[in-house]
């Protein structure tokens, strides 16, 4: 699949994580990579070039910190301006019609805090459910989230290079159709889906 990364992180030069991702994606031939704030940093958004850009692509990877259970300002300003009626939903909008979606999120908070008994109350998945429902709307795949927990101890406790391998095996299945889209679906995560497409379900 042809893939986009979208990095949407307002001060890169401060992200342990988001950033090593973003990098790791840009060193993967055939991955488009797009660092939103980079374009944007006065919010113009030039809706014409992205609509242009996912159209032109498969798969549409959204990079980001989690923020009060959302995404950064300007990920949801690109969402309001981009996906628009007639383009992206609508009778006459079949522009996205099949391409495939997910959030690759960094969450500050345990993964025990992402469960029903948790602190917040419900699995990522479920807090993310307006991605997944925007993403019915615009009549596309939307994929279980993939996502790393505790994330700013992440590079301390050494966790961050398995999540980077992780991540970037993702994006190669992604790249060359190798992953279990159905199960991918189905997932409550995308944590621990093999290259060869072979998924885990597991609660997160």
């Amino acid at each position: 699949m042809r893939t986009l990364v979208y990095l949407a992180h307002p001060r890169p030069d401060r992200s342990e994580i988001n950033a090593p991702m973003f990098e790791a994606a840009r060193g993967i031939e055939g991955i488009t990579c797009v660092d939103l704030y980079g374009e944007y940093p006065s919010f113009e958004m030039n809706v014409d070039r992205e609509q242009q850009r996912i159209t032109e692509h498969d798969a549409i990877v959204f990079l980001h910190p989690l923020y009060w259970y959302s995404v950064p300002a300007l990920l949801r300003e690109w969402q309001d301006l981009v996906l628009e009626h007639g383009f992206a939903y609508g009778h006459s909008g079949h522009a996205l019609d099949g391409k495939v979606t997910f959030n690759a999120v960094t969450c500050g908070a345990a993964a025990e805090a992402y469960t029903p008994e948790g602190a917040n109350g419900a699995h990522l998945r479920t807090l993310l459910m307006p991605f997944e429902k925007t993403a019915d709307l615009c009549r596309m795949r939307y994929l279980a989230p993939f996502a790393l927990f505790g994330a700013g101890r992440a590079v301390e406790e050494g966790r961050d290079k398995s999540h980077l391998a992780e991540w970037r095996s993702l994006l190669k299945a992604l790249r060359d159709d190798t992953l279990d889209i159905t199960a991918a679906r189905a997932a409550l995560s995308l944590n621990g889906f093999t290259a060869a497409g072979a998924a885990k379900l597991e609660a997160v």
